[in-house]
């Protein structure tokens, strides 16, 4: 088997079970590697790590299947890590829902994988160069062990041009239709599988969703970034008094107003307006417009540590046009989905906001991702969903 050897003292982190292995730390590479093979990962005294996937276009050479150099590599060694990930959410849905994820990456020992279940539809992105290698074993133990006979690919993130991938949309088991509806938390969404953000919804978000339900009563609600509604058919469902779902995609908001139909919800207490949220927030600020509740969950601002900085201004800007909307006693619920931002900055820049928006206001809750979305102690990078439920004084 072909070794990438480490730099002297580079092996820490492996030490420390993390299992990425960056170009930086590599000293040479003994034999040929093709694209998502597995090799032997080595410390520069030859010490036997683990066994990784190759990945010669990324900056991340090297993604590590296995600490222990006796296990192999194969078919089993898949079946066995997928059991485990659908054992472990065998019992942890506090809610009911027809939708969930089954396999989380490297929180799962799968590095590149992520498997999301909608109803009866697995649907799966292969993200790196070893979830790519072994893509036909993945997806046949996929289906075996879920008992289900549909998978529909949304390889298409932006992450696989760093592996040298190509994007890759479409069945890849099955004939999966491309638009399904589920159920969740008594309410049901229609869900984009082909077109759709992620993997069609926003999984991680289900008991933030339930949480601003039971928050919404009685209050003028304002949700921005709305996507397909998940957050204001919660709230209408909480009995809000009226909910602004606002988004910058005409086909977000049309698949929103057809949930809130799909679940006969009120539709005179609903509107939607379509825009770039940053121009409308100001713009409602400039019209001296306030709500009750505002709920901002936009996009990724930053993907790694290295755009913390410019991310910083965007969270700092909305948050801060958030509290001057706020009415005395409101309620902002405030999210980052950024991994280069950790919770503990997030914090500081809704702090910041607030300061600069001359608000007093509180802490009431932290939120995190669904629990089916775990977090290996070893790969604090799976925690990347972080929120704050604020009250305006």
């Amino acid at each position: 088997m072909s070794s990438i050897v480490l730099k002297p003292g580079r092996e820490k982190s492996l030490l420390r079970r993390h299992p990425w292995v960056f170009s930086g730390a590599v000293q040479r590479v003994d034999g040929d590697i093709a694209p998502g093979a597995t090799v032997e990962v080595r410390s520069a005294e030859g010490k036997l790590l683990g066994l990784a996937a190759s990945s010669p276009a990324s900056q991340i050479r090297a993604r590590l299947w296995t600490f222990d150099p006796d296990e192999k590599v194969d078919e089993a060694f898949f079946r066995r890590r997928i059991q485990s990930a659908l054992a472990a959410r065998a019992g942890m849905q506090s809610a009911p829902t027809e939708a969930c994820r089954l396999v989380y990456a490297e929180s799962d020992g799968l590095p590149g994988l992520i498997v999301d279940r909608y109803a009866d539809v697995l649907v799966a992105q292969f993200l790196s160069a070893g979830a790519e290698f072994w893509r036909e074993t993945l997806a046949d133990a996929l289906l075996e062990l879920t008992g289900l006979t549909c998978l529909y690919e949304r390889s298409d993130a932006d992450v696989r041009e760093l592996e040298g991938l190509p994007t890759r949309v479409g069945p890849l088991r099955g004939r999966p239709a491309e638009k399904l509806v589920i159920a969740e938390n008594g309410l049901q969404f229609s869900v984009d599988l082909a077109q759709g953000h992620k993997t069609g919804f926003y999984l991680d978000q289900r008991l933030n969703r339930q949480r601003v339900r039971e928050l919404a009563e009685g209050r003028d609600v304002l949700d921005c970034f709305c996507y397909t509604g998940g957050f204001s058919l919660n709230a209408l469902a909480g009995e809000a008094r009226s909910v602004l779902s606002v988004d910058a995609s005409a086909d977000a908001l049309a698949l929103c107003r057809e949930n809130v139909a799909l679940n006969a919800l009120p539709a005179d207490r609903h509107q939607t307006l379509e825009g770039d949220v940053f121009q409308l927030l100001r713009k409602f600020r400039d019209e001296a417009r306030s709500f009750d509740l505002i709920v901002l969950d936009p996009p990724k601002f930053a993907p790694t540590a290295a755009q913390a900085e410019k991310a910083a201004r965007g969270y700092k800007d909305i948050n801060l046009l958030g509290f001057k909307l706020l009415r005395p006693g409101g309620l902002l619920v405030t999210f980052s989905c950024s991994g280069g931002v950790d919770a503990a900055l997030f914090q500081k820049i809704v702090a910041s906001a607030a300061l600069d928006a001359g608000a007093d206001a509180q802490i009431l809750q932290h939120l995190e991702q669904a629990p089916d979305h775990p977090v290996s102690l070893h790969f604090p990078e799976g925690t990347y969903l972080k929120g704050l439920v604020c009250r305006k004084a």
